[in-house]
């Protein structure tokens, strides 16, 4: 009973979320925007099993046709109402057929350069009232549930493409990125309305590496998009004094600048909105709006759930991700800094160069200040005004970023081999059945890790992380024909947790496989970070 009464209250404090005006609102309507009542029951009598498919559903009328027929005769149970968005919707894409588990298997190397074609899309044009973005050019998906571009997926997808001769895809999907950013001023976490109020890890300036495109037309464009991307970053820094933050940025007593996660919006977020609605009524002591708005800075994170962000290291809902400055962000936007003052300096724009150089100086100083705890790089806590002491595999970010010192790294790459198992890096040493949490492992940051150790020279421990990774996902493509999403690397079988069941494709695994495959375990030549 306390929870009805609970989901009662939230609806109507709901109800006047949307209903105020926002200060920082998406840009375009978002399903449940559009849909209102009609959404909340659909998500909330569970008509689909995953809350994203009402969400990626494309209207077959327009949404105020259908709000109106919804209005005139509401479905009177779930059946009726499920019948009621079969005739006024089209389901969503489906996604490839996993591979048959008939004892037969191509080449590793070949089964993920022949699954490129059956994750790449086109959306030139989307219907109106569907949550999906278009875009100009061809790109890949993860694959799964995950029908659309996604940020930083792409770019440990785009390391497999690079090296499987596409660099088409790569270059495509640059131009993709950028047509987001003249559009929206930011690149969205995903190709979706829904999914731009918030960003993700920003790795542009990565990507943008990757490309064999070095003209001048073409790096002052790109250029200028990332200057972009800054700027949504660093919007209202000017106003955000010592000890305070706004948005993404925060001000240190010392008035050191840093950033962190944030979401534009404070509300159920679309994708997972049954979830959402649930953790608020069943946890009243948290003010609802609060509590959305830490987990959409989670999603934006990438890191959707762990540990890391949970005020009391175990409960989601006690997710507190906006109180901290995370290492794995600054470090990137340390890079993207660099990155702009190096194309400013190719451009002949001394002034800009200059400029960025001293903010990623700054920012240096700000990590190695403020984010490193004696054993290990880690997220610093604006309660705790001190780095956790908490070790995560974000700690393989700074070294990565080459702004560590040799001692610091040293130190660091001890504190890591915690993270190590059998099959590779784990995300963290804690287990809470979320999916950023012990056992699982991801490809992404194994990638960071064996690039950051190879960069300090660090190379058999590179090593070992870099042929157990590999195992564990040769183990499971021989067992299954699938590359995951995640893995568990301390037992080197399938990853497990989170809001939905591992997703198999998977746009990232397949990238950074075939990088790691194609890469010999020598320190790779990245430039000096001083």
């Amino acid at each position: 009973m306390a929870v009805k009464s609970n989901m009662r209250a939230l609806f109507a404090a709901l109800l006047a979320l949307m209903a105020a005006p926002a200060l920082a609102a998406p840009p375009v309507a978002t399903p449940s925007q559009l849909y209102g009542p009609l959404y909340r029951a659909v998500e909330m009598d569970r008509v689909f099993p995953d809350s994203k498919t009402f969400a990626d559903e494309v209207p077959r009328q327009s949404p105020a046709e259908i709000d109106a027929a919804f209005a005139a005769q509401p479905p009177a149970d779930n059946q009726a109402l499920k019948r009621f968005v079969l005739a006024h919707f089209a389901p969503p894409a489906s996604p490839p057929a996993a591979s048959a588990n008939d004892g037969s298997r191509v080449d590793l190397s070949r089964h993920i350069e022949d699954l490129w074609p059956d994750l790449t899309r086109t959306t030139a044009d989307t219907p109106p009232g569907s949550s999906a973005l278009p875009l100009p050019l061809p790109y890949v998906v993860p694959g799964g549930r995950f029908r659309e571009l996604y940020y930083w997926d792409s770019y440990f997808t785009m390391l497999g493409l690079a090296r499987s001769g596409r660099g088409d895809l790569v270059e495509d999907m640059l131009g993709d990125f950028g047509s987001l950013i003249e559009r929206y001023g930011h690149i969205p976490n995903g190709t979706r309305t829904y999914y731009l109020s918030r960003s993700q890890p920003p790795v542009f300036a990565l990507m943008i590496n990757l490309s064999a495109d070095r003209s001048r037309p073409t790096l002052a464009r790109r250029n200028a998009w990332l200057i972009a991307e800054h700027r949504f970053w660093m919007a209202g820094e000017e106003a955000v004094k010592p000890g305070g933050a706004g948005q993404r940025v925060v001000r240190l007593s010392d008035g050191s600048l840093l950033n962190r996660y944030w979401d534009d919006t404070a509300a159920p977020r679309d994708e997972s909105y049954r979830e959402d609605v649930l953790l608020a009524a069943a946890h009243p002591e948290r003010d609802a709006a609060g509590l959305f708005r830490n987990i959409r800075a989670a999603a934006e994170s990438g890191w959707d759930f762990s540990s890391r962000w949970f005020g009391d290291g175990k409960s989601l809902a006690s997710i507190r991700t906006t109180r901290l400055a995370p290492v794995d962000l600054n470090s990137l936007m340390y890079l993207m800094e660099r990155s702009i003052a190096a194309n400013c300096r190719t451009l002949a724009d001394a002034r800009c160069a200059r400029a960025f150089e001293r903010r990623a100086d700054r920012r240096r100083k700000a990590i190695l200040a403020h984010m490193w705890n004696g054993r290990f790089f880690a997220d610093y806590d604006l309660d705790l005004h001190a780095p956790s002491r908490q070790l995560t595999a974000a700690a393989a970010f700074p070294l990565f970023a080459r702004l560590a010192s040799p001692a610091q790294a040293t130190v660091d790459a001890a504190a890591l081999e915690r993270l190590v198992g059998p099959g590779g890096l784990a995300t963290t040493l804690v287990r809470t059945g979320q999916q950023w949490d012990a056992p699982n492992g991801w490809a992404p940051l194994q990638w960071i890790a064996v690039e950051g150790l190879r960069a300090y020279g660090q190379t058999s421990r590179a090593e070992h992380i870099r042929t157990g990774w590999l195992a564990t996902v040769r183990r499971e493509y021989q067992a299954s024909g699938r590359m995951l999403e995640k893995y568990d690397v301390l037992e080197q079988k399938p990853g497990g947790g989170g809001e939905y069941p591992t997703q198999d494709g998977f746009g990232w695994t397949n990238g950074v496989t075939l990088a790691l495959m194609r890469t010999t375990p020598q320190p790779s030549a990245r430039p000096s970070a001083r």
